[in-house]
């Protein structure tokens, strides 16, 4: 069992990325919007709506820990300055390492201006109706860099299978292509 860990700030491409390696992989994507979509419908973007989304993604991470596929790849958006973020991802982690798992952590970095045009990609909007408001998700993605810091320093993170990526002049392809080879997926 294999979990691919892509994380990085909003529209970086962690999704997009997520969908290349699975096509060379075979591993399954599970994009943490897929719990958002389906949840804010019903609760909007509240306390509940967010407390629903971790009990789903837990318990569809202890089912895939335990099932017969060879991988998931999950995306998110870690707030490095956020403790409760730490946590989160120590949690799936431990869901995982006690079934003898291979973890697997991918951060993606790129600038602002090439953020702010995948912000509005056909591929996101289709994927993601929550982020359809351009605008307001414009204004997300530039406000939430005054509060979290959503990549990591260097050293940071401290896990043997680790790459950070620069894929501002990347395309989804050549990164799923660096993960793949590097990590022999």
């Amino acid at each position: 069992m294999k979990l691919v860990l892509i994380f990085g700030p909003q529209a970086v491409g962690k999704m997009t990325v997520g969908q290349e390696l699975a096509k060379k992989t075979g591993l399954k994507l599970f994009h943490n919007h897929m719990t958002i979509e389906l949840l804010e419908p019903l609760f909007g973007f509240s306390a509940e709506m967010w407390r629903l989304t971790d009990l789903f993604r837990m318990e569809i991470f202890k089912s895939a820990a335990v099932s017969e596929m060879e991988g998931l790849i999950f995306t998110y958006v870690w707030a490095f300055n956020q403790q409760e973020d730490w946590a989160s991802v120590d949690k799936i982690c431990r869901v995982y390492e006690s079934k003898g798992a291979d973890i697997y952590f991918i951060e993606l970095e790129a600038e602002l201006d090439k953020r702010l045009q995948r912000n509005k990609s056909p591929n996101r909007l289709e994927h993601k109706p929550t982020k359809r408001d351009v605008m307001a998700s414009e204004a997300e993605l530039i406000n939430s860099m005054q509060t979290y810091r959503l990549n990591s320093y260097e050293g940071e993170i401290e896990r043997e299978n680790y790459i950070k990526i620069d894929n501002t002049d990347l395309c989804a392809g050549e990164v799923a292509e660096i993960i793949r080879e590097k990590f022999q997926l």
